[in-house]
């Protein structure tokens, strides 16, 4: 069989024109937050990349076909639908044979939009090594699409309820550049801090974008870390999400969750602990990287010769 990307016209006139375009990630409406706050979020985010002058392109698996630019119809069913499967890059022939429907994490996305031409991609955070993974060997699969895929992520780094100083450790064996928008310390998702040092800050869109330029023009394959810290106003402190992490791996432990199930349930547990305050602010990072995301695209545009 064949599979073809399936393009939204209007991602599909701005590539062809050479204009700023933003892929989004699909997993944060079917697995990362409840509906409505799912289909509400996508559709703000897609707004606000609208808005700094680039083209959202949310990208999903749809009965089979690669999607690459969902309308109002389809991120409204991948809400509300119960059987959407969480799909990383190796699942993709599967989806793409069964004819099924996928929603497609970091490292998935990240490949359907390098095959698509888009270099430029805003999430909420990546995925990495797996607290215990030294046993449980749990290493997620973002950090291997990173050192091969030439897409820059932009996120608030690494979620808070994985490894982040080996994950860094492990993206700097694979080769993979770890830059911090305008901070010395790396982000930690729901907190601007996370007491590891920047790996490389640059400040602002114009600093960025000429970075991934010159990674282009030195025949890097691999993609780009984007870490842009939570706004201050949304971040919860280290101190108080740590304790409540500790306490749901505790619990996620005596409930037997494994595999592609641990990072949605620890979510979801999180939430709870919080009284929402983490929804709140995994919203707040989501925008504030769309935002980023487009000023780069924006910025990279700019930079192609006419």
């Amino acid at each position: 069989m064949t599979t073809t990307l399936q393009v939204h016209p209007a991602v599909s006139e701005a590539l062809a024109l050479g204009a700023p375009v933003v892929a989004l990630e699909s997993t944060i409406i079917s697995h990362g937050m409840p509906y409505p706050q799912n289909v509400e979020t996508a559709r703000a985010v897609e707004g606000i990349v609208r808005a700094h002058g680039a083209e959202p392109a949310t990208i999903a698996v749809l009965d089979g076909r690669c999607a690459i630019g969902l309308d109002d119809t389809q991120l409204e069913q991948l809400g509300q639908r119960g059987d959407v499967h969480k799909a990383t890059t190796r699942d993709l022939p599967w989806l793409a044979a069964t004819l099924s429907t996928g929603a497609t994490t970091v490292a998935a996305t990240m490949h359907l939009a390098h095959l698509a031409g888009i270099r430029v991609f805003a999430t909420g955070g990546i995925g990495g090594v797996h607290r215990g993974a030294t046993t449980s060997f749990d290493i997620s699969a973002d950090l291997t699409e990173l050192a091969r895929t030439p897409v820059a992520v932009v996120c608030a780094g690494v979620k808070s309820i994985l490894d982040i100083g080996n994950t860094l450790e492990y993206l700097e064996t694979l080769g993979v550049a770890v830059i911090v928008a305008g901070a010395d310390e790396f982000p930690s998702f729901y907190s601007r801090g996370s007491g590891f040092d920047a790996p490389r800050r640059l400040d602002g869109s114009s600093e960025i974008a000429a970075f991934l330029d010159a990674q282009r023009a030195l025949g890097i394959s691999g993609g780009a870390v984007i870490a842009n810290p939570i706004p201050a106003a949304d971040e919860i402190l280290r101190a108080e999400i740590d304790a409540i992490i500790d306490t749901a791996l505790a619990d996620m432990s005596a409930c037997g969750v494994h595999g592609r199930e641990v990072t949605p349930w620890l979510l979801a547990r999180i939430v709870e602990a919080t009284q929402g305050r983490s929804l709140i602010a995994n919203i707040a990072l989501v925008k504030n990287n769309a935002a980023l995301a487009a000023d780069i695209a924006v910025a990279l545009a700019s930079m192609r010769p006419s």
